[in-house]
Formats: C-alpha cells, sequence, structure tokens
C-alpha cells in the first residue's frame, strides 16, 4: 500500500506530523479524527515496496490535480454559504479541505488555515495564492472584512465568477466547433499524403507525364511528410514557441490581440466578451465598496486583453487627475457608443455601477444570441469547407490519368 506522510491538529491545537500507509487518503483521514487529530495535509510519499509513486512527482501532480477555474468558483459558492451559516472561516476552510477535487487546492487551503490560525485575515491569506484568486477576489474580499459584510460580498463574487465562466463556456464552445473540424480535416488530409499519394506517386512516374502544378504540389508535400518528418515537427515547434514568447511580451500580446478582435466574425463575439467582462467587473467592485482608482486598477490587470487594459490606463489616469471615465473610453476606439454612453449617464447619475450592470447584461444576452447564430451557420460552412477541401486533392489525384488516353501510341 503508498505510504502517506499527514499533518494534524492535535486537540491542543499544536501540529503533529508523521507517516501512515493505506490504501487511500479517505482512509487516512478516518484514522486521524480516531486518533483525535485534524487532518490539515496528505500526500502520497511512496507506493507499497518502496516504489516511487508516478503521480506524487511535480509534473504530473500539475497535470493530475492542477487547479482549474470551475474549482475556484465552487469553493467560492460553498464558502459564501457556510460563512451565511454562521460558521467562523476557519471551520468553513476545514470543510471545504476536505471537499476540493485538486489535491494542489487542499494543500492551498491548509497554508491559508495555517497563516490564518498565524494571525492574517482571510484577504491576506488568498493573497499569497495570487493564481487561484487574483487582484479582483482579494479586494473584494478585503472590502467586505472591513465592511463587516464578508458574507454578502462572497455570494457577489461567487455570482460574478458564475457569471464568467458561464460566459467563457459560451465562447469555448463556439471556438470548439470550427477547431475541431480543421483538425480533422488536417488528419484527413496528412493521411491521404502519407499513405494513399506514395501510390499514385508510382503511376505518375511510369506515365512519364508532366504532371499538373496542383498533383505535383501534392507529391512535393508528400515526399516532405514522409522523409522529412523531424523537420516539419521541428518547424511547427518552432512557430509553436516564436507564437508563444512574442504573446508573452505585452506588445506582442497587444498585437494578437488586436488581431483576434478585428478577426470577420469571430472578432466581434470576442469583443462583445471583453465588454461584458469589463463592465462585470467594474460593476462588482464598485458595488462592493473597493475605491473607483483601485478598481480600475483591477480591472486593467484581469482583463485578459491587453487592449482592454491599455485603454484601462487612460481610464486610470483621467480619474486620478479628477476628469471622468467616458471620455477616455471614447478615445480609445475599443468599446461600442451604447457602453460610453452609458457609463456618461452613470456618472451624470451616481449610478454608474448600476448602468455598468446593465451593460454586462446586454452583452452578456448578445453573445448568448451571437454564439447561438455562429454555431447554426457554421456547421454547414465548414461541412462545404470540408468537403471542398477532400474534393480538390481527389481532382489533384486524378488529372494526371485524364490524360492517359493521349500517352498512348
Amino acid at each position: 500500500m503508498p505510504l502517506y506522510a499527514y499533518e494534524a491538529l492535535d486537540t491542543g491545537g499544536k501540529n503533529v506530523k508523521g507517516a501512515i500507509e493505506a490504501a487511500n487518503e479517505e482512509i487516512i483521514a478516518e484514522r486521524l479524527r480516531d486518533m483525535g487529530f485534524y487532518p490539515l495535509k496528505i500526500s502520497v510519499t511512496k507506493s507499497a515496496g518502496g516504489d516511487f509513486d508516478l503521480l506524487a512527482s511535480p509534473g504530473l501532480r500539475v497535470i493530475f490535480h492542477r487547479i482549474k477555474f470551475k474549482h475556484i468558483v465552487t469553493f467560492t459558492r460553498q464558502l459564501a454559504t457556510l460563512i451565511d451559516a454562521g460558521l467562523p472561516i476557519l471551520r468553513c476552510l476545514h470543510i471545504l479541505q476536505e471537499q476540493v477535487e485538486s489535491v494542489i487546492f487542499k494543500e492551498k487551503i491548509a497554508q491559508m488555515c495555517k497563516d490564518i490560525e498565524g494571525g492574517t485575515t482571510l484577504s491576506e491569506a488568498m493573497a499569497k495564492h495570487k493564481k487561484q484568486f487574483d487582484g479582483l477576489y482579494v479586494n473584494m474580499v478585503r472590502a467586505g472584512e472591513i465592511g463587516g459584510v464578508l458574507e454578502a460580498v462572497l455570494n457577489k463574487v461567487a455570482n460574478f465568477l458564475e457569471k464568467r465562466l458561464a460566459l467563457a463556456g459560451k465562447i469555448k464552445s463556439a471556438m470548439m466547433y470550427p477547431v475541431v473540424v480543421l483538425v480533422v480535416a488536417l488528419l484527413i488530409v496528412m493521411g491521404i499524403l502519407v499513405f494513399i499519394m506514395p501510390k499514385f506517386v508510382d503511376i505518375f512516374l511510369q506515365m512519364g507525364a508532366t504532371l499538373p502544378w496542383l498533383t505535383q504540389t501534392l507529391m512535393d508535400a508528400s515526399q516532405i511528410l514522409i522523409h522529412k518528418t523531424h523537420y516539419v515537427l521541428i518547424a511547427v515547434a518552432a512557430v509553436w514557441w516564436l507564437y508563444s514568447y512574442i504573446n508573452s511580451r505585452k506588445d506582442g500580446k497587444f498585437f494578437f490581440d488586436s488581431v483576434k478582435l478585428r478577426m470577420p466574425i469571430f472578432g466581434q463575439l470576442l469583443r462583445k466578451a471583453a465588454v461584458a467582462r469589463f463592465s462585470g467587473t467594474l460593476a462588482t467592485l464598485i458595488t462592493s465598496g473597493v475605491p473607483i482608482l483601485q478598481a480600475l486598477d483591477i480591472v486593467r490587470e484581469t482583463s485578459g486583453n491587453e487592449v482592454i487594459a491599455r485603454a484601462m490606463d487612460g481610464v486610470y489616469n483621467s480619474v486620478k487627475e479628477g476628469e471622468s471615465i467616458h471620455e477616455p473610453l471614447r478615445a480609445a476606439k475599443v468599446f461600442p457608443p451604447l457602453v460610453i454612453h452609458m457609463v456618461a449617464v452613470g456618472e451624470e447619475t451616481g449610478a454608474i455601477d448600476q448602468m455598468l450592470a446593465k451593460v454586462e447584461e446586454a452583452y452578456s444576452n448578445e453573445v448568448d444570441a451571437a454564439v447561438d447564430a455562429l454555431t447554426s451557420i457554421l456547421e454547414p460552412v465548414l461541412i462545404v469547407f470540408l468537403g471542398a477541401i477532400v474534393g480538390t486533392i481527389v481532382i489533384a489525384l486524378y488529372l494526371p490519368l485524364f490524360a492517359l488516353p493521349g500517352m498512348i501510341k
């Protein structure tokens, strides 16, 4: 059986460590409770016979136990519910630690428990795990702690994250179908070039005919895929590395994000999703009591789009100097006129959070409608596209055969 290392609290609150052999983590946790301990952390050290446990290696832990965004959303909703029920924060975290799916997330929560026991606040404990709890999350929790309305703020955070998760799911569903079709088309083409084309090459060579340029191009591509596969793989890896490197830099990300927003069909969808995210984030922060400058800074950091982030730079500087929000939004030429007018009305009436919430609702509905329309349009278009690719290859293969009767003397 695997050997598990554990860390727990005894009845006096003292930290204890040790190791126990068992079939799984649940059995270890039950044994520790029977011993009067409260388990904080349980992890595999090695499997039976002293062999290294492959799944416990750092690389595979990240793959199989990575913390997904949906884990954060579920954690937030459950934490809000538990705190709303009147349970102490530390007790809530201990309960959630036992329920989360990711082993890595269990360890993060255990560290948060330890920090809170040491005297830090929940927001300070969360701030140490920036990959899971971004600036928006931490600042909203901090505002809830200061105002004494943590449960209400956590409910707002949960609602906001659930909307963001749903919006991201809609965008992925719209993008996934064409990506799958394109991948299938690429695999079909590669299969034809690698397995079918070589058989036609022998026939064409025996004929000794001058090949049409389309057929010759396919023959050359087939030979490259068969005999120079390693060069093809190196080229693909180099292109991917170059894209990742450029996209990791601010100027490069700005370029790619600009291209995405200008893409036909998909560009409008991504723009509407970005506007909905911007509006919802800023509305939620303002409603939760986060100062406007701090809220704008958080929106800039969590926008997920460098074009929106740079637009936020102008808004931040404008507000810092005591000016309006809508004018730099207009100057950025990124946001639709509806957003600018709604923000302007919100500034005049002092209800900017309500106006932004209405903008988020409107553009979320537009994203829903756009996804439905896009799916219905793309399906026949991609089917025709796939058929055109296969048809072109078939024509290229049979073109030389049409000239065969003229070559017979």
